[in-house]
């Protein structure tokens, strides 16, 4: 599913008038995770799931063919934990 299709999805499970306002509400929710991330803040929806930053370590590896190294640093990445009630919708959609 692409962006056009998904606005179109939310625009009628949303009963949205237009694709529009069906967008400007799914950017509104995508800046409003973002920056609640971006601050290190936890969000949680209850039955659907939890946006979380979490730190991910640097890794040292090899090459392969050659005698070079690397290490990447460390960063923040943003995780997503799907809660039962979705979970259960997923299974039930086999």
């Amino acid at each position: 599913m692409n962006k056009a299709q998904f606005v179109e999805l939310v625009q009628s499970c949303g009963e949205y008038k237009t694709k529009a306002e069906a967008e400007t509400a799914i950017k509104a929710f995508t800046d409003a995770i973002t920056e609640a991330l971006v601050k290190k803040e936890d969000v949680s929806l209850v039955g659907f799931g939890s946006f979380t930053a979490a730190l991910q370590k640097g890794k040292e590896g090899k090459v392969p063919g050659t005698d070079k190294t690397y290490k990447t640093e460390d960063k923040m990445v943003p995780k997503f934990k799907a809660g039962k009630g979705l979970k259960d919708r997923v299974a039930a959609g086999k």
